[in-house]
């Protein structure tokens, strides 16, 4: 099975973004980091899913297990609703991605202090949005 750690960030809220992405198991010790434009803080969270999600399909994974410190996140999927209509057409891009690209996809919440490679790639994914703007 393959660990799927995600976080997403925000310089403000709303404000320029990152996903960070950290996949291990199998052999596999990946890790990315991904710009987003302005947003809220969950918004890059569903985001950073999504960019999972991603990663894990062109690797050919089958069975994923993706880890979030981000309860909204995690209780969205788990609950297949969210309340804020904002996040609804990516929770459902991530239900779909989940159910269809992959034999088997859970999500667990962790504690942030689980999850410092996702969040130290997603603190890169802000640098880079920032450096992006400023030039």
């Amino acid at each position: 099975m393959i660990e799927v750690y995600i976080d997403g960030a925000s310089a403000g809220d709303p404000g320029l973004s990152g996903a960070g992405v950290f996949i291990k198991g199998n052999g596999y010790l990946l890790r990315h980091a991904f710009p987003l434009p302005s947003m809220s803080n969950h918004e890059a969270e569903f985001h950073a899913c999504l960019k999972g999600l991603e990663v894990c399909k062109e690797h050919d994974f089958s069975i994923i297990s993706i880890r979030s410190d981000s309860k909204v996140v995690v209780d969205a999927i788990e609950k297949r609703y969210v309340k804020n209509i904002l996040y609804r057409g990516l929770l459902a891009d991530i239900l779909k991605q989940m159910e269809n690209e992959f034999d088997y996809a859970f999500i667990k919440w962790i504690p942030s202090k689980s999850n410092k490679e996702a969040d130290q790639l997603a603190r890169q994914g802000v640098r880079q949005s920032l450096s992006k703007n400023t030039n």
